[in-house]
């Protein structure tokens, strides 16, 4: 009988994926770099991994790109990263318990990703940047530019359900009933949970797809700080009001798939109401919450649109 788990361990398509990704973010320029920012506090330990450029150019403009939940920031910015490098110094951290950041402090709160994510890009020399964040990923950009306005240039918000609020789940806004059935789906512990994360995710999910291939990515993607990520998914939820949430003044772009299942169109055009007249929203037909990866060239087109026309 052929042995699936024999295969897994001599092969690991995600893992050879993952390789992949690396050589593609060396050969556009980048570096893998691991910043300790422990140095104000010695009773705490605090590190941020980070992508950024091998030779940064000072007289371009500064790109920061925050990932969601989910494959890793280099699966969900990989497509889009060479459209980008020319133009501008890209830095794709990992955000606190995701690849190679963690922190032994009990905060798990976007406000305190981003003050770590300030930090990390001071530490770098970065004074000023525009933002895209994809999903929880603009969370803790919209933190960041809320905390700091002074750094924040331009912001991108793809399918950040910022303007959600603690009633908006009791009320029946979301597919999933609780925060705990939340939670099963977006760290997946198994191949049935891998599945309904990807049927959340796409308009049109890929079927099929063999048992040991949804071991493999999970073994690779989901196993560490399973713990820490559902405290970061709870601390989103827990006592979130919409009149408590600052108005951003940047120029924003709102991105949004129209079929988006996890957090639904709704929650687009609220924030785009929060923010007001600064802000810009874009649907996206025929796509879910991973637009960026489902429509990945319409995704592309509006943020070089929003981030390069205007240079």
């Amino acid at each position: 009988m052929f042995d699936h788990l024999k295969l897994l361990r001599c092969f690991s398509f995600t893992a050879s994926r993952d390789w992949l990704f690396k050589q593609s973010f060396l050969n556009a320029g980048l570096c893998s770099v691991t910043t300790d920012l422990s140095h104000d506090n010695p009773l705490s330990s605090t590190s941020m991994h980070c992508w950024i450029p091998k030779s940064p150019n000072r007289s371009k403009p500064n790109l920061l790109l925050l990932h969601g939940f989910g494959a890793n920031a280099m699966w969900q910015y990989g497509e889009h990263l060479r459209a980008f490098t020319g133009r501008f110094n890209v830095y794709v951290p990992d955000l606190l318990f995701f690849g190679l950041s963690s922190t032994s402090e009990p905060n798990r709160s976007e406000s305190f990703q981003a003050q770590c994510l300030m930090r990390l890009m001071e530490a770098h020399g970065v004074e000023r940047m525009s933002i895209v964040g994809i999903s929880y990923g603009g969370f803790v950009g919209y933190s960041l530019a809320a905390q700091f306005p002074e750094k924040v240039e331009k912001i991108v918000l793809c399918c950040a359900g910022v303007c959600l609020e603690e009633k908006d789940m009791e009320d029946g806004l979301f597919k999933v009933p609780n925060l705990e059935e939340a939670t099963g789906i977006l760290i997946p512990q198994t191949p049935e949970k891998l599945k309904e994360l990807i049927r959340f995710s796409f308009v049109k999910p890929i079927k099929g797809v063999p048992s040991f291939f949804l071991w493999d990515f999970i073994d690779v993607m989901c196993m560490e700080y399973v713990e820490e990520k559902r405290d970061l998914i709870k601390s989103i939820l827990k006592d979130r009001r919409l009149s408590d949430l600052p108005r951003i003044k940047q120029k924003s772009l709102i991105i949004w798939g129209e079929e988006d299942q996890i957090f639904p169109l709704e929650l687009g055009y609220r924030l785009k109401r929060h923010i007001g007249d600064n802000a810009e929203i874009v649907v996206i037909k025929k796509a879910g919450h991973a637009v960026n990866l489902e429509k990945s060239k319409e995704f592309l087109k509006h943020l070089k649109s929003f981030l390069i026309d205007s240079l």
